[in-house]
């Protein structure tokens, strides 16, 4: 009785804070953005609502006997992977991923992505608190594809990508959702450590640092996991191999796109062409590593739909500066703590002096062999970002 009082007065206590965030975020984006925008936060608040009214102690499931053998596998994995992010990787783990919930859909959010048809600049939306952010994250399906057309209309690039994750960035404890669940138990517990990464360290406005940040810790993270069974971690690192040469193709695209758009030379409508044909080359390139993987691809449903610079930029903002995080680590000597002392002193550094060095870590990772794995994340990187 006095737990589930408990459980009470900890919902309570989160819907007050809720409710004090929403009313100081509604002052802010009334005062700056207008009206329009005040629907897209009324939407968000609903999502984490219902997130927070409908979570469920895992302690409670694990001792429930309707809760299915496959569940308390998870629940149990959950619970030692947290353990080791805090005691291993010196992650706040804290009361985060100790409650779970059922969102009854398959994905937690959907974000647009939008850049300019011929600029690899994403475009960026401004959240209270967290700064400047290259998507905008939506609780409904319907509604991202309603936004996504207008943005569409206005003559973007847009990509919609749905996420199993959906991060609060410490503002509540995040728990354990149905849409992620149920992923390989590696898969899973890299999809933590990335998580618990964010609430480590979090440099508002800028999503490439962010991302490429946690997506590194959480390489590590799994690769310290795994390497009490080297047999597993060597099968878990062959399976990535895929992911490696569809990261690289999508990064050369990129390169191929930016000389393109930056030639002065060129008319709008010959870069258009122009970027027509690169994304042909693309997809022949990913029939040609097809052949390498034996024939089969992970990535059919990614070049099935249209590609265009928005969706390639959901590939870069996870990926680009991971080599350079790697390298900043190994120049730590391994040392989590030290690493996350030089991450936290780039932080507070102006973006431009940050990305500046980084550049250098990552020309560096070129020359010399990284000591951790190739990157080990899923195969829709978007499926873990946190949503403002």
């Amino acid at each position: 009785m006095n737990n589930n009082r408990s459980a009470d007065t900890q919902v309570r206590a989160n819907r007050r804070r809720l409710f004090w965030l929403i009313a100081s975020v509604v002052v802010i984006v009334v005062a700056v953005c207008g009206c329009q925008t005040v629907s897209f936060y009324r939407q968000a608040i609903g999502g984490e609502l219902q997130i927070l009214t409908h979570q469920k102690p895992i302690k409670d499931l694990l001792a429930d006997t309707n809760t299915s053998a496959e569940l308390k596998h998870k629940f149990e994995l959950v619970l030692q992977v947290r353990h080791f992010a805090a005691t291993n990787l010196h992650l706040p783990a804290d009361d985060n991923y100790l409650k779970y919930v059922d969102l009854h859909r398959e994905f937690a959010v959907w974000n647009v992505n939008a850049a300019p048809p011929l600029s690899l600049e994403p475009k960026r939306w401004w959240y209270p608190f967290v700064g400047k952010a290259s998507y905008r994250g939506y609780f409904s399906r319907d509604a991202a594809k309603k936004y996504g057309a207008q943005l569409k209309k206005e003559g973007f690039d847009v990509y919609i990508g749905a996420v199993e994750t959906y991060s609060t960035l410490g503002w509540f404890h995040d728990p354990v959702l149905n849409t992620f669940i149920t992923e390989p138990d590696a898969e899973l517990a890299e999809i933590l450590f990335h998580e618990l990464a964010h609430q480590r360290i979090f440099i508002a406005g800028d999503t490439d640092f962010n991302e490429a940040f946690a997506t590194a810790v959480g390489e590590e993270g799994i690769r310290r996991w795994l390497q009490r069974d080297p047999a597993s971690y060597a099968e878990f690192h062959k399976e990535r191999e895929q992911e490696a040469d569809f990261v690289a193709l999508v990064l050369e695209t990129r390169d191929q796109l930016e000389t393109v758009y930056d030639d002065s030379r060129l008319t709008d409508t010959a870069k258009t062409e122009r970027k027509a044909q690169i994304f042909t080359e693309m997809r022949h390139k990913h029939e040609q590593l097809k052949a390498k993987w034996g024939g089969k691809s992970q990535y059919d449903h990614w070049f099935a739909a249209e590609i265009n610079n928005a969706k390639l930029n959901t590939i870069s903002a996870y990926y680009t500066l991971v080599p350079a995080f790697r390298g900043l680590l190994q120049a730590n000597g391994g040392d989590l703590e030290k690493f996350y002392s030089a991450v936290q002193k780039l932080g507070k550094m102006p973006k431009d002096k940050r990305h500046s060095i980084l550049r250098a870590y990552l020309k560096q990772s070129i020359s010399t062999p990284a000591t951790t794995s190739e990157p080990l994340k899923k195969s829709d990187p978007t499926n873990s970002r946190p949503s403002a």
